[in-house]
């Protein structure tokens, strides 16, 4: 049976800045119906979320490198409501902290809070992705994704326990969540995270339509935006300038708040001052008092 650990690879895009890492995804498809989905592009009934065969008993056979660092999970997300009877997320914990593997937890759902005991007691890092406070507007985004107050208080209440957290303001999307970026910048860090990933929206054929259904008022200067962007990587990106505006808006939002933040495959970090990194840099056991 093939190896359940892939390693990371977001279609050899040159712009990733990311470092070597393994990923790990518990389950086949999610349940948050986010528009902007990219893996609904090449993971077939990705609405429709299954747990892994097997998963414990194959994860726990792996080969590991010094040093190695998994994400779980850079498709689905790794805390759908199932996994709070199943525990394959929690499973997996277990196993890589035995084994002392460094850990990267990507997730937009509050159910991570239950497993700090573990996150606390490795080398960890927990990203939590907030895209707008508006709940009307996350309701339209991420239909089935947990609002951005339960959001807020994971952070809030990792933190307590420890567990370092960093925010994914991602993505961003002109004149749909783009005039947010100073408010979600100041209320993560207020929440408790260290530092800020951000990207704005790649977007794929399938997901620019459900962009466009949902949002027909947008869609026109949309369009226009995109006819003048280019294709890397399988994904339309928006025009280099739209794209810069909204790191400047982000770098401008976190030297304010003190920490510091990574554009996602933007080819920026030079110009901006953003470090070349997920966040995982902070996958480490706190040696200070939590907050």
């Amino acid at each position: 049976m093939p190896s359940i650990l892939k390693p990371f690879d977001p279609w050899k895009n040159p712009l990733c800045t990311c470092p070597l890492k393994m990923s790990l995804n518990p389950y086949t498809g999610c349940p948050h119906g986010c528009l902007y989905c990219y893996a609904t592009s090449y993971i077939p009934r990705f609405s429709i979320c299954r747990p892994k065969a097997d998963l414990l008993r194959r994860l726990g056979r792996e080969r590991w490198e010094p040093g190695c660092l998994v994400s779980l999970s850079n498709s689905s997300d790794p805390y759908p409501p199932m996994e709070k009877d199943l525990k394959l997320t929690r499973g997996c914990l277990e196993i890589l902290r035995e084994k002392c593997i460094r850990v990267q937890v990507v997730t937009k759902s509050d159910i991570v809070c239950r497993d700090a005991d573990i996150l606390g007691q490795m080398p960890s890092v927990v990203s939590i992705t907030l895209t707008t406070l508006d709940e009307g507007l996350s309701r339209r985004l991420e239909p089935g994704a947990p609002l951005p107050k339960r959001r807020l208080f994971a952070m809030e209440a990792l933190r307590s326990k420890g567990v370092p957290v960093t925010v994914r303001v991602d993505p961003i999307i002109p004149f749909i969540n783009a005039q947010e970026i100073s408010e979600l910048v100041d209320a993560a860090c207020s929440a408790g995270a260290l530092h800020v990933t951000t990207s704005t929206y790649k977007a794929r054929p399938d997901s620019l339509r459900r962009i466009y259904l949902e949002f027909p008022d947008q869609a026109r200067t949309l369009k226009s935006l995109f006819s003048q962007g280019k294709r890397m990587g399988g994904s339309l990106y928006l025009p280099s300038e739209v794209r810069r505006i909204a790191m400047e808006a982000v770098a401008g939002a976190c030297r304010k708040a003190g920490v510091t933040f990574s554009a996602c495959r933007e080819g920026m970090q030079d110009m901006l001052g953003a470090i070349p990194c997920d966040g995982s840099h902070l996958a480490v056991i706190l040696q200070r008092e939590p907050v």
